[in-house]
């Protein structure tokens, strides 16, 4: 069932309610080196998810491919601004991709490295998971295409339409990776038990994927800077 959705991004039925409860609120992202780099705002109550605030970083244009400077300062300050206007518990990201070249791979981790300062200095932490752990958690399949990926982001956020470009919707598929491995990881660690199989964050810390309910700010599908 699609549940309905207000202007603050929160299921009708949880906004209707004047009671406090507890979310868990995550930043994923999709860090690219040349192309767009995605972003996504997704929060839980434990239940249900919903986004919050979709988009990607266009690539830098044609003529400004080689200050790459430049675009590390881009990404940089739009994690910074979303961090600052969505006070997320924590961001979760796409870890390097092995199968790239190595010029291209330390220019990703690069990227990643800008966004780990920008929760550095927010004081939130930071989990890494594989593209193929993301894929296995949110499609059930490791090798799901882009088109599938999108549609099973759109069916399990509830979204009218499907999240494009694929960058966003790769960066929302991160978020959801992360909660749903927290809510897993919470769940054992009462049970004082390990869960079997489970992908493994970039820290070493168990989030426990819970904190007080906070003043939201409005919904919006993509942030324009």
């Amino acid at each position: 069932m699609t549940l309905a959705t207000r202007k603050d991004g929160r299921p009708a039925h949880l906004a209707e309610r004047n009671v406090p409860r507890k979310t868990m609120r995550v930043l994923g992202i999709d860090p690219a080196a040349a192309g767009p780099t995605g972003y996504g705002v997704v929060e839980t109550d434990g239940r249900n998810c919903w986004m919050l605030r979709f988009g990607a970083l266009p690539a830098l244009a044609k003529n400004r491919r080689d200050d790459f400077p430049a675009r590390l300062r881009q990404i940089h300050g739009l994690v910074a601004r979303l961090i600052d206007e969505f006070s997320p518990d924590s961001v979760a990201l796409e870890s390097v991709f092995t199968a790239l070249n190595m010029k291209t791979a330390l220019k990703l981790a690069e990227v990643r490295g800008v966004v780990l300062l920008a929760a550095a200095q927010s004081n939130i932490p930071v989990y890494s998971y594989s593209p193929r752990a993301v894929k296995l958690l949110v499609a059930g399949y490791g090798h799901a295409g882009k088109q599938q990926m999108q549609l099973m982001v759109r069916a399990r956020l509830g979204m009218s339409e499907t999240p494009g470009p694929a960058d966003a919707a790769d960066a929302l598929a991160v978020a959801l990776c992360h909660i749903q491995t927290a809510q897993s990881q919470a769940r054992f660690a009462a049970a004082g038990a390990t869960p079997a199989g489970s992908p493994q964050a970039g820290r070493a810390q168990t989030h426990p994927g819970i904190s007080a309910a906070r003043n939201r700010p409005a919904a919006g599908r993509i942030l324009t800077r």
